[in-house]
């Protein structure tokens, strides 16, 4: 069976900060532009093959998979349904923060001007289905979210809900998921 790459964006000031980015559109550092450039090398270095690169229309994503483009020849294009979860009101409010640590739990409830988890797992698994079917003969990377990773790892691991709360990636890690 196939499978395609994962890797979150680079570091943003939000992340810095402690802060939810969310669908907010928050650019790179310059850490975080090195950090995608040295993972485009990265991905040379290991010998990793893909027909394409499909990232989020927000700016620190879609900044992260033209670094690695640049730097791996791979052609990117934008994925929309890769944009990261909207969390409504708590966007740009501190991530460890009493009152959206609780609203997290409510996986069917919509953050309050934002969309549900259960929404985003609906266009991410989508995503991931079409993926699937292409997997035989086509390789992707994924360029997106940490709160895409999660919804990733859950179509691929069972988890708790609080193993779900809890699960992420590290600024331009790259992660491989095989499909069985």
């Amino acid at each position: 069976m196939g499978y395609f790459y994962f890797v979150r964006h680079g570091q943003t000031v939000w992340n810095v900060a402690n802060k939810i980015c969310g669908a907010t559109d928050i650019e790179l550092t310059e850490k975080g532009h090195q950090q995608a450039i040295e993972t485009g090398q990265e991905i040379l270095r290991q010998g990793i093959q893909a027909d394409e690169i499909l990232y989020s229309p927000l700016m620190r994503a879609a900044d992260t998979a033209k670094h690695i483009s640049e730097i791996t020849g791979i052609p990117a294009r934008v994925e929309p349904r890769l944009i990261e979860q909207n969390f409504g009101k708590y966007e740009s409010t501190p991530r460890n923060g009493e009152e959206f640590r609780k609203a997290k739990q409510q996986f069917v409830t919509r953050y309050e001007g934002g969309e549900s988890m259960l929404h985003l797992a609906q266009r991410i698994y989508n995503l991931l289905d079409e993926i699937r079917k292409e997997s035989d003969h086509k390789t992707y990377i994924l360029v997106a979210h940490n709160g895409i990773s999660r919804v990733i790892q859950s179509y691929f691991y069972e988890m708790t809900n609080e193993e779900y709360a809890t699960f992420g990636v590290k600024n331009c890690e790259v992660r491989r998921f095989d499909f069985e």
